[in-house]
């Protein structure tokens, strides 16, 4: 098959983690024979905010990371019926522009061939419901959305057919063990971005203030942070990296001793059983896991296994200084959690999901799945 995807960018993934998701899935159909073809805009502001707070490099370094990922830009004068002349499948990602999402829109209301699906990862449903409402999806063969919650929003917005729970995944090539590397020489690795104030009180809480107490060594990479909680890190004893590239993770954590999830207050409270991307790459990593409040509501893991959770800033204190003074204790965490990855959350079992989905709606998938995975309606 051909599957075009359109995003706000494959090639980079400064404040977009969503683009580490995508890259997996594109990979996994290369891999099983499907052509693939990823569609940014020219002005793409995450590309166009890492060129500007790394230079050049990482954009020209996307195509060694991931040589079987073909890129094209579109701007205002591109010919979006040409380019979608020939392809099967075409999913749009949430953050493409809504005047895009519209003309796709109309090229399959126009009786064009291919499948056309819609690819939510945001809160944007719940915090700003009159934009996603203002998008023109009715021309859609059907949504794609990354939790049952977010799910529910859109059946409560009117939209009740065709919306599929497509969590997101690891790319299994590229995250995973570093089994060579030097014992870690670092207590603690938070990534992630800051974002837009939507966790700073929770950081502070689960991150920085239990990193002082416990005076921990530990790094922190992400971007967007302001001048002054650089200067909390500095001041807890951590040290902040910034941005990093995707590719570099795995080797990041293996330098680590443990990690932490703290997720962003739309998801904790109103997208619950929604983590974030890290929380699958770290236990596919194999590094000891602890996690702010949130619900897993959907089972997608083993809490109290997979990973610990912390109620509170006290609870984070003794659950870290628990990880890092029993050997035991990390390695059970490390093990349950990658085993867990293995078996339900590879870029593999989703692309599983996505062609039984295309079959669903009536598209002809050459070959079958490799697993049987079951799908959301």
């Amino acid at each position: 098959m051909r599957i075009i995807l359109y995003t706000q960018s494959l090639i980079s993934d400064w404040n977009h983690g969503n683009a580490h998701f995508l890259r997996g899935v594109l990979r996994e159909l290369a891999t099983r024979g499907h052509s693939v073809l990823a569609l940014e805009p020219t002005d793409s502001w995450s590309r166009s905010n890492l060129v500007a707070d790394q230079g050049p490099e990482p954009i020209e370094r996307f195509s060694r990371d991931f040589p079987e990922l073909p890129v094209r830009t579109y701007d205002d004068q591109t010919d979006h019926a040409t380019l979608l002349a020939d392809a099967d499948v075409v999913i749009v990602h949430e953050w493409t522009a809504p005047e895009i999402v519209a003309r796709i829109g109309r090229l399959r209301w126009q009786a064009a061939p291919f499948t056309l699906l819609f690819h939510d990862t945001h809160h944007r449903a719940v915090s700003d419901r009159d934009g996603i409402t203002a998008l023109l999806l009715q021309d859609f063969d059907g949504i794609l959305v990354f939790g049952e919650s977010l799910r529910a929003r859109y059946h409560a917005i009117g939209w009740d057919r065709n919306v599929f729970v497509w969590h997101e995944a690891v790319d299994q090539r590229l995250f995973r063990p570093v089994p060579d590397a030097p014992q870690p020489r670092k207590d603690l690795i938070w990534i992630g971005n800051w974002g837009d104030g939507e966790r700073t009180k929770e950081l502070s809480d689960f991150l920085i203030e239990p990193a002082r107490r416990l005076r921990l060594s530990g790094t922190i990479r992400g971007v967007r942070y302001p001048a002054e909680a650089r200067q909390e890190i500095e001041a807890a004893g951590l040290t902040y990296g910034g941005w990093i590239a995707n590719a570099d993770v795995p080797a990041a954590f293996a330098r680590h001793r443990l990690t932490l999830h703290v997720p962003r207050q739309p998801y904790a409270m109103a997208l619950p059983g929604i983590p974030t991307i890290r929380v699958f790459e770290a236990l596919a990593c194999g590094i000891p896991l602890i996690c702010a409040p949130w619900e897993d509501s959907e089972g997608l893991f083993r809490p109290g296994e997979d990973y610990l959770i912390a109620r509170n800033g006290e609870e984070m204190q003794r659950h870290i200084a628990a990880v890092l003074s029993d050997p035991d204790l990390a390695r059970a965490l490390a093990a349950s959690g990658l085993e867990t990855i293995r078996r339900r959350h590879t870029c593999s079992h989703r692309v599983d999901q996505l062609l039984n989905i295309l079959q669903r709606l009536g598209r002809s998938v050459p070959g079958r799945p490799s697993r049987a995975v079951e799908t959301v309606p």
